[in-house]
């Protein structure tokens, strides 16, 4: 097991490879949509932006736009961007209280420790009213049923994706990590029924899916049953 930083450290040269395209764009332009009408002309931080792929996208529609991660890899990549980005932890958020209106993090926070910390940090950094977008990896899903059957896969030359520690909840789960000032609003579903990321790739199966994908994310039979768990709250 690595430890965070290294691991996405070593993850940074092959993140982007296959992000601009099929499964992975997908998933990208999903996210965005769930964090756009939250960030517009407000201020915003992205927890765990990698090297901004999103945050790119939120940046010019927000007041002020700032990501933070824990790997200097992956910032270096956002910051040739022109993105305003700082290098720290989750669990010990480099802001001051109510510094901004909009949280969001995606595919970050199933992989921190002392995820109590992370919902502490993200309500102490949030304003009154203000709002967030929190994925978790979802117990409740056919993600979670292929990630237990399928061997580990490569993220870099030296690294698997068992190499890091990684966490599965369900909704009650999220319940039980919030802190009194912030309280559930809704769930939205990412990946409800990509079986696995190559799908993407099979003529007429691809779009399908995609478009499958994206009705499923709001719908409310399906938006329960994402890999990737969007957990919308507010702060009182």
């Amino acid at each position: 097991m690595k430890d965070n930083a290294s691991y996405y450290d070593d993850f940074a040269d092959w993140y982007e490879n296959e992000r601009h395209h099929g499964y992975h764009a997908m998933l990208d332009r999903l996210q965005v949509g769930i964090a756009r009408p939250l960030c517009a002309d407000r201020d915003v931080l992205e927890v765990g932006c990698g090297t901004g792929m999103i945050l790119k996208e939120i940046a010019p529609l927000a007041r002020r736009a700032v990501g933070l991660d824990i790997s200097p890899g992956m910032l270096e990549k956002a910051r040739a961007r022109g993105l305003e980005v700082v290098e720290g932890s989750a669990t010990a958020l480099p802001f001051d209280d109510g510094s901004f209106d909009t949280v969001y993090s995606f595919k970050v926070l199933a992989h921190v420790q002392d995820i109590h910390a992370a919902m502490r940090e993200v309500a102490r950094v949030l304003r009154p009213g203000g709002r967030a977008a929190l994925e978790f990896y979802n117990t409740r899903s056919l993600r979670y049923v292929i990630k237990r059957l399928k061997k580990p896969h490569a993220i870099s030359a030296t690294t698997t994706d068992d190499q890091v520690y990684t966490r599965y909840d369900n909704i009650r789960d999220v319940e039980g990590y919030l802190p009194p000032e912030l309280r559930i609003d809704g769930v939205r579903g990412v990946r409800v029924f990509t079986p696995f990321a190559q799908a993407h790739k099979v003529p007429v199966l691809g779009p399908a899916l995609a478009y499958a994908e994206a009705i499923a994310r709001d719908a409310p039979v399906t938006r329960h049953l994402g890999g990737f768990m969007v957990v919308m709250v507010s702060r009182s």
